[in-house]
């Protein structure tokens, strides 16, 4: 299952479209809660980053929320360049209320929350120092901390910890700060092999593990944590949902260099993937319908 990326490794997401029925109670939780800014606001689409760069741009005008046990957007995962910025993306959820899932993963911290139409959203702050990742598939435990302690990948946080970074006398923060990035995606499919063929071999990520027990694998460049995850949780009869639908709409790989994009392409062409060709690149789907835009970095 592992492998060596095709692509190389300054490869990037780019900004994520994602459906929602409503403009005030998505901005709710993707402004005021996650902390992204609204950068720009083009008819019906908002788009959301930090420092200026577009990161997520919204979709309004679903017509109902995100589909359950469908194909598409499990959750997108927003990285953030500090821990005090994880603290005080968690004193904005504390503050309006809103359910979250602080979890340590060892390799990384993350929080989990939902927008009002379902999609899902993980703020995380890497942490590689802290140990490794093992392979349940050859016996191995979840994951190993820096000193050989085994670490089930999914304790609480410790919030009180966590809130500590803000130190003696917090200032608290509304906005998330320049650096911030679209860290990985992690979508629904129906099948674990073919989506690691597809994202592996012709996407060309690099195979980092797919772990049938837990129904999930995962891709990326050189090092944990994923760039993009797929898991077969919403079941092997899984859809996609209806049009109409609050959820995912495309994700972006910003390929670097020209040679890199074509071999893209002509990986495509050879599976015989979907291509449309647009201005600053091509969409194409995944074998399930999930749909990805892979551009050319400027």
């Amino acid at each position: 299952m592992k492998s060596k990326p095709q692509l190389p490794l300054s490869t990037t997401l780019g900004p994520v479209h994602i459906a929602v029925t409503d403009r005030a109670r998505a901005l709710a939780i993707w402004q005021d809660v996650v902390g992204l800014e609204l950068i720009a606001e083009r008819g019906n689409l908002l788009e959301l980053g930090a420092g200026g760069k577009v990161l997520i741009v919204l979709e309004t005008g679903a017509v109902r929320p995100a589909v359950p046990r469908s194909i598409g957007l499990y959750h997108v995962a927003v990285h953030v360049p500090a821990r005090v910025d994880l603290a005080q993306m968690a004193v904005r959820a504390l503050q309006r209320n809103v359910r979250i899932s602080p979890t340590d993963h060892l390799v990384s911290e993350a929080i989990y929350l939902w927008d009002f139409d379902g999609n899902g959203i993980e703020i995380t702050f890497e942490t590689p120092w802290r140990g490794s990742l093992g392979d349940p598939e050859k016996g191995e435990t979840y994951a190993l901390t820096a000193d050989g302690k085994p670490h089930s990948g999914r304790e609480p946080i410790d919030l009180d910890g966590l809130l500590g970074e803000l130190g003696p006398a917090p200032v608290l923060a509304t906005r998330m700060p320049p650096g911030t990035r679209i860290g990985h995606i992690h979508v629904h499919v129906n099948d674990l092999h073919m989506a690691m063929d597809f994202y592996r071999d012709v996407i060309g990520f690099a195979g980092f593990l797919l772990i049938n027990s837990f129904g999930m694998g995962d891709v990326g460049l050189d090092y944990m944590p994923h760039t993009v995850a797929f898991n077969i949780w919403s079941g092997p009869n899984a859809a996609l949902p209806p049009a109409g639908s609050s959820g995912l709409r495309w994700f972006t790989i910003v390929v670097p260099g020209a040679e890199h994009f074509d071999a893209v392409i002509s990986r495509l062409e050879k599976a015989g993937a979907p291509i449309e060709r647009l201005d600053k690149g091509v969409e194409t789907q995944d074998p399930f319908g999930n749909r990805i835009r892979v551009e050319l970095a400027n």
